[in-house]
């Protein structure tokens, strides 16, 4: 392998990586922000489920999948370059949460008060947020 060769090797790999870097933060703060709410849910579910007006067992139920699916998005985002078909699910999952907490406010399914209405809604505020932070941190990653 000539020197040019090596360079442009290591320099495309140098610029993947770098380029990942928003993606990797995104990815980074979703699962920190999921993981602590999951935490929450299974540490705290009685007060939480008393503030909000919803069943612990429920909210237990809900953090223990939060919980997981944080722990994985963590996985993902130690990656030095994401993988972009792991990515798209995490996006697809993002938009499927933040879409169905909209249906669950305006439904009213679980039967929540207006702290807990409030709260579904802002909770699909965020996570379709980090859905759309990362499709941008996705496309400058495969751009």
């Amino acid at each position: 392998m000539t020197t040019s060769q090596t360079s442009a090797r290591f320099g495309t790999a140098a610029t993947n990586s770098s380029a990942a870097r928003p993606l990797r933060l995104f990815l980074g703060l979703d699962a920190a922000v999921t993981a602590g709410n999951g935490l929450i849910y299974l540490i705290a579910a009685g007060p939480v489920g008393d503030l909000l007006d919803m069943n612990a067992g429920l909210l237990r139920g809900i953090g223990v999948f939060l919980t997981v699916y944080g722990v994985l998005v963590g996985v993902l985002a130690a990656q030095q370059v994401p993988s972009a078909a792991a990515t798209k699910i995490v996006i697809e999952a993002n938009l499927l949460w933040a879409v169905a907490s909209v249906a669950t406010a305006l439904f009213g399914w679980f039967d929540p008060n207006t702290i807990g209405t409030v709260w579904i809604l802002m909770q699909a505020a965020v996570v379709g947020g980090f859905a759309g932070l990362q499709i941008s941190g996705l496309r400058k990653l495969t751009n």
